[in-house]
């Protein structure tokens, strides 16, 4: 059985900083691409970062500068380092992985870790 478990999140002032985990299990994910959306209270899940199995990297513009994925194959883990957070950045956090590209409809998601970041 697949599963993507999130950790991490928390309560944090703006201007600090939250590293999530996004453990996978069931099968190797070394060559899928994973990353991460988020929800907000009232607004839809969107997209923030992925990596692909060959280390390319992607961000929503909003998080360019300010967070960094990576990922360790060898632990099957996917990291979110999350730097100068803004309240704007609080929302549920979502680990995602798919053979391809992340999409709203991609095969594979974890329940979610809350991230709270207060002004």
């Amino acid at each position: 059985q697949v599963q993507l478990v999130e950790s991490g999140g928390g309560l944090v002032q703006a201007g600090g900083s939250l590293k999530l985990s996004c453990a996978a299990s069931g099968r190797t994910f070394g060559n899928f691409v994973m990353g991460w959306f988020r929800q907000a209270p009232g607004k839809e899940r969107e997209f923030v970062a992925a990596i692909y199995w060959n280390g390319v990297t992607s961000y929503t513009g909003s998080v360019k500068e300010r967070f960094t994925i990576s990922r360790d194959n060898t632990v099957n883990t996917v990291y979110l380092q999350m730097n100068s957070l803004k309240p704007e950045d609080t929302a549920v956090y979502y680990c995602a992985a798919d053979e391809r590209v992340l999409t709203q409809r991609s095969r594979y998601w974890g329940q979610g870790t809350q991230v709270t970041v207060s002004s």
